[in-house]
């Protein structure tokens, strides 16, 4: 028998496990995906916009990996910690396969940074999605009236979208009934999305774009003059011919908007191009009043140059979308250069050389990008090279079930049961506040959920159903 780790239950993690024990030529694998979350899934639980139901749904394909025979789901479970190494991890198992994403932020490197209401995207998503360890607030979402969203990729649109959207429209997903009652009270009406480049540049997708200008309520706008600074906007449709389907799209989206021009609606969303942030402003109490931004221009295909020329924008929020990178984990070899665990093919490198059982997939291992179903062959290239290591790796003989020795090392796996009762205790906070079902935002509430811990039935204060 074979027995592997997984390490990390997003998409990466579980289309590892799926590729593992969908190799008929090796009879005999079994799989134990671990989480430092009570919870599975990963970013498609906790990174897909609660709005975006479809994507939402990618947790169903997961789910039959994980129900899988051959897979055990073990969460709140954290390698690396001071109860479980990488080093004790590995002889517990002939294998262990690492998708631990890029948890960090980018921040912007600018004065002012530090200040009350600026915030990474990563924050707000974490927030208004339920993660564990988001910071508790409300992001003082009611004294603000205008935003500032700083990057051009699927995140920054994410953010904006949900600042802009209207509580109704919210109430049906399964956000957070604190998150919700936040957002229902925001004083917002102005969100910007500021990027340093073009639109032919922007990372985010034509359908993300094109939610943003259909939204009830909402005008979208972009300014004409900036999208005219853009070399392929300015020379026309034939023009934009030879560049990527996904920035021609966009660009006929965004000559749209400026052709449209405001339609009088109660709130807007702005975008702005070749602007590149250069400071925060602050005010009494330190907290944020705006953002200064240099005008740009383009210099070459994908890069810009400072013009001299500054504008301010007000903003009580402010939340930077410029990247994630990796986080070393303890035990594991690291680049900080490019945030990831050097690897050939998915095979961990230490020194130079192969580790024996040690391996990558995901954004660990090629860094943040792609989408949710790069992850997919990101994985079946790891999990081919650890199947072409398994002959040697099985002769090692293992000290029996790794689950006896997580629990005699003081962990308690939240199994796949438990996470079952995660799911019943959601559903039935959502019938108690008139929705559907509910996060549990908490990991005190999720562990009760899931019978790990002992305490106040979820639905609580504590289980996250504070009124809102």
């Amino acid at each position: 028998m074979l027995r592997v780790a997984v390490v990390g239950s997003g998409p990466s993690g579980v289309y590892a496990a799926q590729g593992l024990v969908g190799q008929c030529e090796v009879p005999g694998v079994r799989v134990d995906v671990l989480d430092r979350l009570p919870t599975p899934y990963g970013l498609v639980r906790y990174g897909v916009a609660p709005d975006h139901e479809k994507i939402k749904s990618l947790q169903g394909n997961l789910r039959a990996v994980l129900e899988d025979d051959r897979v055990r789901f073990l969460g709140d479970v954290e390698v690396g910690g001071p109860r479980l190494s990488t080093g004790r991890l590995l002889e517990l198992y002939h294998a262990v396969v690492y998708c631990v994403g890029a948890a960090r932020d980018r921040p912007l490197g600018i004065p002012g940074e530090e200040l009350a209401g600026v915030h990474s995207a990563t924050e707000f998503v974490a927030w208004y999605s339920g993660h564990p360890d988001a910071a508790a607030g409300d992001f003082a979402l009611a004294r603000a009236r205008s935003a500032v969203v700083v990057g051009a990729g699927n995140v920054a649109v994410d953010v904006v979208r949900l600042l802009a959207r209207g509580a109704p429209e919210l109430a049906p997903t399964d956000m957070p009934q604190q998150a919700l009652g936040a957002l229902a009270a925001s004083g917002v009406r102005t969100v910007a999305m500021v990027a340093r480049r073009g639109p032919s540049q922007a990372r985010f997708t034509t359908k993300e774009l094109r939610e943003l200008g259909a939204l009830p309520g909402v005008d979208a706008l972009v300014d004409p003059a900036e999208a005219a600074l853009d070399p392929a906007y300015a020379a026309g449709p034939d023009a934009a011919a030879e560049l990527p389907a996904v920035a021609r799209r966009n660009l006929e989206v965004l000559r749209g908007w400026a052709l449209r021009g405001p339609g009088g609606a109660r709130r807007r969303v702005v975008l702005r191009f070749y602007l590149r942030p250069v400071e925060v402003l602050g005010g009494p109490g330190g907290r944020v009043t705006g953002v200064r931004f240099e005008r740009t221009v383009p210099d070459g295909p994908d890069a810009v140059t400072g013009t001299g020329v500054y504008e301010e924008l007000e903003a009580q929020l402010v939340l930077r979308s410029v990247g994630y990178r990796g986080v070393p984990l303890p035990g594991l070899p690291f680049d900080p250069v490019t945030g990831t665990v050097p690897h050939a093919a998915g095979r961990v490198l230490r020194a130079g050389r192969a580790s024996p059982g040690e391996y990558v997939a995901g954004w660990i291992k090629r860094g943040p990008t792609g989408v949710i179903g790069t992850n997919r062959p990101c994985a079946k290239e790891t999990v081919s090279c650890l199947l072409q290591d398994a002959g040697a790796l099985a002769r090692r003989a293992l000290p029996g079930d790794p689950l006896d020795a997580l629990r005699a090392a003081g962990l308690r796996p939240v199994e796949w049961s438990g996470w079952l009762a995660v799911e019943a205790a959601e559903a039935e906070l959502g019938r108690s506040l008139g929705r559907r079902s509910v996060k549990i935002p908490d990991r005190p509430g999720l562990l009760r959920a899931a019978g790990a811990r002992p305490g106040p039935a979820p639905g609580t204060a504590a289980g996250g159903a504070a009124p809102g």
